[in-house]
């Protein structure tokens, strides 16, 4: 186990990253691009190019083999490397303890080929299960607050545990699937949240009276359903909703690939970064020839020339970019380490802070009001996961069960966004 004065670090580190992940994508996204001194908002036009955005996630991510290597060169320079056998009967080196994110998670066994060759290209079918839920929680983000995206996407658990039965054949209890509901429910209330106050921009507004306020809120009442910011809201939460779908499936192929083939799991971070670098390359460049230079999608998502002009011409943009890239390729490898270090578990507790974190800060900026019925949703997610991960026992003593559970996959997802 790594050093126990490294793991707050780990800790704090993740949550850092994670946290700064999500809020610089916002605040990238609220950039004015055009029309700027327009006194009418609807007329102001902010950045808005969530295909680009897929793209610098993806640059970051195809480094990560370099990486490795720096650390395979590190430690041969090493002669007291010694090889230790933990809990779990997996092999480990002093070397994989200091940098716990190139330990194997599956112990290395006969059974396993080496991921060599062509079989890499194996890792191509996640990867683009990845760019496509990328895009779409890209373009959702757009539409909803920063709290409400990181909130939608605990539906990720409902997913990989449907995804699981069915393909991994693992083995769903009674009250896991309880959970499950549970965390449906959370997603729901999260989204009627946003949809009744859309705004993710909205800035405190000065008191009025009592009366004044009833009636603001009948007719809130009366127009949140047809308000096109309501629309906005919901159809946001059901990209970024429908977006988990693509990454449970990446997960579960990725957990497929790695019980049949041995590879350290930096590697597949690192070749999934260069096939999905490519494929988003190539994507792009067909899209903005088909779509993108047409008049109708001009200075649309596809419109690969205004992105660039986009980025290269607005600092802030810019710097934002090369933040996100630092931040994904920090939050993947101090979570990698801390599922190695500590357990999966630990990394799930650490990701639900995130989303705290992530909407006090929203909250200080004033990109989004307090709403109680956000905190009932995000309430119901949180009892939800921690209820299917065993985190917290069942209400019933007769769910509880009697010997340690199988987690459905090996550990937490590497996260791209």
């Amino acid at each position: 186990m790594a050093t126990k004065a490294v793991i707050p670090f780990l800790i704090a580190m993740m949550l850092l990253t994670g946290v700064c992940n999500t809020l610089l994508s916002k605040y990238q996204d609220l950039q004015c691009v055009r029309n700027c001194d327009s006194t009418d908002p609807d007329k102001i036009q902010r950045f808005s190019q969530p295909v680009m955005q897929t793209a610098q996630m993806r640059f970051f991510a195809k480094d990560a083999p370099l990486l490795h290597g720096g650390y395979e060169q590190v430690g041969s320079d090493d002669s007291t490397v010694v090889d230790a056998t933990d809990e779990l009967g997996r092999t480990s080196s002093t070397h994989e303890e200091a940098v716990p994110a190139i330990k194997p998670l599956i112990p290395n066994t006969d059974e396993r080929i080496p991921l060599i060759g062509w079989r890499v290209f194996l890792l191509a079918m996640p990867a683009c299960c990845d760019i496509a839920a990328t895009t779409l929680m890209n373009v959702g983000l757009l539409f909803v607050a920063a709290s409400i995206y990181q909130m939608t996407r605990g539906a990720l658990i409902l997913f990989v545990g449907l995804f699981s039965v069915v393909f991994l054949h693992r083995k769903i209890y009674l009250y896991q699937w309880s959970a499950l509901f549970i965390v449906v429910a959370g997603v729901a209330v999260v989204g009627l949240a946003g949809a009744i106050a859309p705004n993710p921009q909205a800035q405190p507004k000065p008191p009025v009276p009592p009366e004044t306020s009833l009636l603001a809120i009948r007719d809130a009442v009366k127009t949140a359903a047809v308000s096109s910011g309501a629309l906005q809201t919901i159809v946001g939460v059901l990209m970024i909703a429908g977006a988990q779908i693509f990454t449970a499936t990446q997960f579960v192929l990725e957990e497929w690939i790695l019980e049949q083939y041995a590879l350290e799991p930096l590697k597949v971070v690192g070749w999934e970064g260069v096939f999905g670098f490519l494929v988003t390359l190539v994507g792009m460049i067909i899209l903005h020839l088909a779509i993108g230079r047409t008049d109708a999608g001009r200075n649309g998502y596809f419109d690969m020339q205004e992105g660039w002009r986009e980025i290269t011409q607005y600092r802030s943009i810019a710097v934002t970019s090369v933040l996100i890239m630092i931040s994904i390729g920090g939050f993947n490898f101090f979570g990698l380490s801390i599922t190695r270090s500590v357990s999966a578990t630990a990394r799930s507790i650490i990701d639900t802070c995130r989303t705290l974190f992530i909407w006090i800060v929203s909250l200080g900026l004033g990109w989004e009001t307090f709403k109680w019925l956000q905190i009932v949703g995000f309430a119901l997610l949180v009892y939800g996961t921690f209820l299917f991960n065993d985190i917290v026992q069942p209400p019933l003593k007769a769910c509880v069960r009697r010997h340690k559970p199988e987690p459905l996959l090996q550990e937490e997802p590497i996260e791209h966004m």
